[in-house]
């Protein structure tokens, strides 16, 4: 297990539960990205499912996160993912809070702390600009700004609501200047990474418009190379 540091530009790929994304196909996917970040130098990080984690995170080199996790520690907690365990399964960090999978707000606060404590990378997501200041104070590494409304449509926040996006970074460090900005929400093509990209966020959050593509290896190139030819690389 010898996961990349995270770098920024970053493109952060969610699995979710998609048929496409899950077992062998999961580590398929892992594979191509891996070769694509070879390929041009972007960091490229997948979040798959739980079970799948140690399975990629000892085939490839690329950072692996987990979904979720819960607020808790080694104890009677029948069903819950428990930060301890995705650590020793080979995850360098983890979603905290996606539309998905929503916690309240002290719950929130427990996982980062936690996560942290074990060193693991924070992607904390939010549905607005208020929320996102909210979690900007708890102190994880990444904010990741995403409409629900967006998520799956294949309209990408970057150009539907690029105030959104805008605003949210002026907000967000405002409270928390060294935190890191992603946003997500119908992002499909490299056109849509590069107009987040100079709205000033760091990277995208993405899923099915990768996830699911006819073939994810061009498509990934497509968002690889619109980070690449901002940086002048």
């Amino acid at each position: 297990m010898n996961s990349q540091k995270i770098k920024y530009p970053l493109i952060l790929v969610n699995f979710k539960a998609y048929r496409e994304a899950t077992g062998s196909n999961a580590l398929r996917l892992a594979k191509i990205a891996e070769e694509v970040h070879n390929e041009t130098g972007v960091c490229v990080s997948l979040a798959p499912q739980f079970c799948d984690i140690r399975l990629l995170a000892e085939e490839v080199t690329l950072p692996i996160f987990a979904q979720h996790v819960d607020p808790i520690s080694f104890g009677g907690f029948t069903g819950s993912v428990l930060p301890d365990a995705i650590k020793e399964a080979g995850a360098t960090g983890t979603l905290i809070n996606h539309s998905e999978r929503q916690l309240k707000i002290s719950e929130i606060a427990e996982a980062i702390r936690i996560s942290k404590e074990l060193g693991l990378t924070t992607v904390a997501c939010a549905n607005s600009e208020s929320v996102s200041a909210a979690l900007a104070a708890l102190g994880p590494e990444i904010i990741s700004i995403e409409p629900p409304q967006l998520i799956g449509t294949g309209i990408a926040v970057s150009k539907a609501q690029p105030q959104l996006v805008s605003g949210t970074i002026k907000t967000a460090k405002s409270v928390n200047e060294s935190v890191h900005i992603l946003c997500g929400a119908g992002i499909t093509s490299g056109e849509d990474v590069a107009a987040a990209l100079r709205l000033g966020s760091e990277g995208v959050l993405l899923a099915s418009g990768l996830v699911k593509a006819k073939d994810p290896r061009i498509v990934l190139l497509d968002m690889t190379r619109a980070v690449t030819s901002r940086k002048g690389v």
